[in-house]
């Protein structure tokens, strides 16, 4: 019986998923930044938002960039995730041939000033090409923030972030609580 019901969920979620379309694009310079922007890949999946990942570079493909970004929206991209080290053009390129949101996300990479020149890169953009940056490595929040952009007109993933919220401020709760329990002599309470 429970072989059988394992059997039809697989059938069920293969299903759904030859019909899903991503609403999300995760696009990084190369695969040496995919350790920092699976952390994107992972929210977004905890939350059920389809989403795809590619690699595209500004410097090494820029044609196929601009065909991705100029074809984002009508492919049904809602929000992109871009993330780049060292000089990090392809947010700002991107964002330059689309009107869909472009989160940058700058990676510390091997080529990178420590990730400064990454930050500095997808944060300094010029007047009328935004690129909303997170922090450096911090793709989590990249991914907060497009299913937070999703959430504006989607009730069930809006519900998804807030407990997703909700569930931090418990840590925070418990972690007080934790701390509580560590006795020092001239600690106040």
């Amino acid at each position: 019986m429970y072989k059988y019901q394992n059997r039809i969920i697989n059938i069920f979620a293969d299903k759904i998923k030859n019909n899903m379309k991503a609403v999300v694009s995760i696009i990084m310079g190369s695969t040496s930044d995919m350790p920092v922007m699976k952390k994107a890949a992972e929210f977004l999946n905890e939350m059920e938002i389809p989403f795809e990942i590619n690699a595209l570079s500004a410097h090494r493909v820029p044609q196929l960039v601009e065909e991705f970004a100029s074809n984002a929206r009508k492919n049904g991209i809602k929000v992109i995730i871009a993330g780049a080290g060292g000089a990090a053009h392809l947010p700002g390129v991107v964002a330059a041939f689309t009107t869909v949101p472009v989160i940058g996300v700058p990676c510390r990479s091997s080529i990178s000033i420590d990730g400064w020149d990454s930050i500095l890169s997808i944060l300094q953009m010029p007047p009328g090409i935004p690129v909303a940056t997170v922090g450096l490595d911090a793709s989590l929040n990249a991914g907060i923030l497009a299913a937070q952009i999703l959430a504006t007109d989607n009730e069930e993933i809006h519900s998804k972030v807030n407990t997703y919220k909700e569930n931090l401020k418990l840590k925070i709760v418990k972690a007080n609580k934790d701390l509580a329990s560590h006795e020092y002599s001239f600690r106040v309470q």
